[in-house]
Formats: structure tokens, C-alpha cells, sequence
């Protein structure tokens, strides 16, 4: 498939009822699909107001399920097989990005990322390789790939709020406490949030956590 292949998904608009001031781009896990997070929208809209909430399906069809969505197929999870999906998706994700802030007149520090697993190691991956910082990157339940490139590629450092469950057994706990150790020796503000109990989701806790990062790092 070519990387200049379009992203579209769900959208939940300003609760303003105006214009887009902010966005939101969330970014689902393996098997899921744009309409698994954009029930967060909600949630979060009352502390955004003028923030639209973009959801977009991965590129592709997951390979290990008959429904879903993928951002790269993760049948192979050596960090090699994981490095060279997250590195060919990228531009996929970069150019929707790009696409995005075109479309509603809005600059990189008018977006912020909130991936989930999958969505977060993608989260991870691009937006410290755009030319401009965004607003902020929010991953919960994910890890960092290529963390040994970091400091070679690095352009750009946004603020950064990781939050795990300490009972995943998807993703263990341990790669976000690797990726914050990553990010924080490349010279990354980031914060991490240990959630005791929580398997491979997000809790109300870890929510609110994050909306109150999102509000900090997008403003009013």
C-alpha cells in the first residue's frame, strides 16, 4: 500500500460549538478500530471546549483477527519486526498530521496525541521526529520503539504523560517505565503514572490524569 494512503475515522466536534481551536488525535490499539476511542471525547470535551476529537482506523486490516485495525502487524514482536512497522506506518500517520492541521488553520502546538498500546508506541515514535513540537503526547498501556535512535533522530520534544497498569499483561508496565528512563535522558519533560491493579486499559484515574495533562499542555 502507498504511505500517501488516506486516514479517515470518527470525529466528535468542539463542545464550544465553535471552530476548532485545539485537536485531539487519538490513536487506537492492535484489533481495535477510530471508533473504539473516540468514546473518550466526551470525557475529555468539557475541560476542551473548543478541542475537535479525531479518530482515525489504522491503515491496514489487523493480521491477527477477522476485524480491526492496525497501525503494523505485531505477529513478529522482536524489536526489530516492531521498529521497522512503526517506521514504515510513521509517514502514514505524519502526512494525516499535516493533512489535519491544514485542514482547520491550526500549528503543530495546537495538537496533542493520546494513543493507546498500539496507538501510544506511535504516538512515541512520530512526534519527536516532526519538525515542530506538539502540544503534548498522552500514551496510555504502550512502549517507546527504536529508543536507542532517539537521540540520533530527535526534532522535536513535547511534553509527555505515560500512564500503565501495573497488571497488563499485553504490555508490561516495565516498557513504560523503559520509555520515560528513554525520554527523559534525550531531554524530555515526561511524567509516569503507575496505576496498581489496572490490566490493558484505561481506568478513571488514569483519565483524568490524562484530561488534566491534555488542559495543561493545550490550554483554554
Amino acid at each position: 500500500m502507498s504511505i500517501s494512503m488516506e486516514l479517515e475515522g470518527p470525529e466528535y466536534a468542539p463542545a464550544s460549538g465553535g471552530k476548532p481551536k485545539k485537536i485531539v488525535l487519538l490513536l487506537h490499539g492492535l484489533g481495535a478500530d477510530g471508533d473504539d476511542l473516540i468514546g473518550l471525547a466526551p470525557h475529555i470535551a468539557p475541560a476542551l471546549p473548543d478541542a475537535v476529537f479525531v479518530s482515525p482506523h489504522a491503515p491496514f486490516p489487523c493480521d491477527m483477527a477477522p476485524y480491526g485495525r492496525q497501525w503494523f502487524s505485531l505477529q513478529e514482536r522482536t524489536p526489530a519486526a516492531i521498529l521497522a512497522g512503526v517506521q514504515a506506518a510513521r509517514p502514514i500517520l505524519d502526512a494525516f498530521i499535516d493533512k489535519l492541521l491544514a485542514r482547520f488553520g491550526l500549528a503543530d502546538r495546537d495538537l496533542a496525541l493520546l494513543g493507546f498500546s498500539q496507538g501510544t508506541m506511535m504516538s512515541l515514535y512520530t512526534a519527536p521526529r516532526r519538525q515542530k513540537p506538539v502540544a503534548g503526547v498522552l500514551g496510555y498501556s504502550g512502549a517507546l520503539a527504536g529508543a536507542e535512535h532517539l537521540a540520533a533522530e530527535v526534532r522535536a520534544k513535547p511534553p509527555t504523560m505515560l500512564i500503565h497498569g501495573d497488571s497488563d499483561e499485553i504490555v508490561p508496565a516495565q516498557a513504560s517505565q523503559a520509555a520515560k528512563a528513554a525520554l527523559a535522558t534525550a531531554g524530555f519533560d515526561v511524567e509516569l503514572h503507575i496505576r496498581p491493579g489496572l490490566p490493558h486499559s484505561i481506568d478513571e484515574q488514569g483519565l483524568i490524569l490524562g484530561v488534566n495533562f491534555l488542559r495543561k499542555v493545550l490550554g483554554n
